[in-house]
């Protein structure tokens, strides 16, 4: 049916099942193409008193805005020590030894740069929804960016799209306010990206779980991660998310977040604008091109609600069970709300 007598493509089909999702892939949705459309003067205004939060210390490479776990030097005092042999004389309380007769180190509270890494999918089934997931994800990242540039931490961003050339991009650390523009344009040029020529050889980091584990490569295992995708990956991803669990070193690890979007149509087939998905049709997975004729009744509709549900459940468990946090959002939320609100009350902003 889709791709025969339509622009839209029905999808999306897994191992032969109608599952996890059943939905039409948007044809004609608008895309940003600013800046300032993927982003918004008025959004950016109340991004800038957010910052990204961490329940881990990583070491920073340079100075940054953050208050540190650590103790190191900076103009804020934290605390006093006894003096050891070796220490710098010049944190020496010089007031203290003259009262006391004895010698105190000051602390200072370290300052410390935060590394942020962004990964956007922009794999085909992401074109869903109105707006569409892969246009939500996108407004979501430069947010998230916009948020940490400001706070002058490192952000890097990688944008995962199977269907072109090269499949993995990735954006190296950008820090600053200033930043933002060139993290800006890498997510609008993401979002044009078009399908490889028919024929083209496979390339060898197209599958997700692999450009998973290049992102973590990038950063070494420390840092925030943010995985923004619908997590509609054939077999799982599984070894995507332990990429994430452990550092080159074996130790610590990201600070991750998966934050599945999802399309209202997803959640509820009856939802869906165009009321195609009904009677005999033919569905079409829009990156593998595999196709199964069905007859859509309400009883096959509730048990793909089922399934879906039971596919949120273990993606939601698998993140739990690596210390991953899980948060959903459907893409009739707006960018705005599930930033200032949703965000803040998950823990990934304050």
């Amino acid at each position: 049916m889709a791709g025969e007598a339509s622009d839209a493509v029905l999808g999306t089909v897994r191992g032969g099942a109608v599952l996890p999702c059943l939905v039409l892939v948007s044809a004609g949705s608008p895309r940003p193409t600013t800046i300032e459309e993927l982003l918004g003067r008025d959004l950016a205004a109340r991004l800038d008193r957010l910052d990204v939060l961490t329940t881990k210390m990583f070491a920073g490479k340079l100075p940054g805005e953050r208050r540190s776990k650590r103790r190191g030097r900076s103009v804020e005092f934290d605390d006093f020590r006894d003096y050891i042999p070796g220490d710098d004389l010049r944190h020496i309380d010089w007031n203290v030894l003259a009262r006391l007769d004895k010698l105190f180190i000051k602390l200072f509270r370290e300052d410390e740069d935060l590394s942020v890494h962004l990964f956007v999918d922009s794999s085909l089934s992401m074109e869903t929804g109105e707006p569409t997931k892969l246009v939500f994800a996108h407004r979501l990242a430069m947010a998230l960016a916009y948020v940490g540039l400001v706070r002058q931490n490192r952000v890097a961003v990688t944008a995962y799209a199977p269907h072109g050339r090269p499949a993995v991009r990735q954006l190296a650390a950008a820090r600053g306010r200033p930043s933002a523009q060139r993290v800006g344009r890498f997510l609008l040029d993401t979002l044009g990206v078009q399908p490889a020529p028919a024929g083209d050889a496979p390339q060898p980091t197209a599958e997700f779980n692999t450009a998973l584990k290049v992102a973590a490569a990038s950063r070494s295992g420390k840092g925030v991660m943010i995985v923004i995708s619908d997590f509609l990956i054939p077999g799982g991803c599984i070894a995507g998310l332990n990429a994430l669990t452990a550092s080159a070193t074996g130790i610590g690890g990201f600070d991750s977040y998966c934050i599945q979007v999802v399309a209202p149509a997803e959640l509820d087939p009856r939802k869906d604008p165009t009321r195609a998905l009904g009677g005999d049709v033919r569905l079409t997975d829009v990156e593998t091109g595999r196709a199964v004729d069905l007859t859509l009744s309400a009883a096959l509709i509730a048990r793909y609600r089922t399934r879906f549900d039971q596919f949120t459940a273990k993606l939601k468990a698998d993140c739990r069970a690596r210390g991953i946090a899980h948060l959903q959002v459907s893409t009739d939320t707006s960018v705005d709300r599930f930033v200032l609100e949703n965000l803040r009350r998950g823990g990934l902003l304050r």
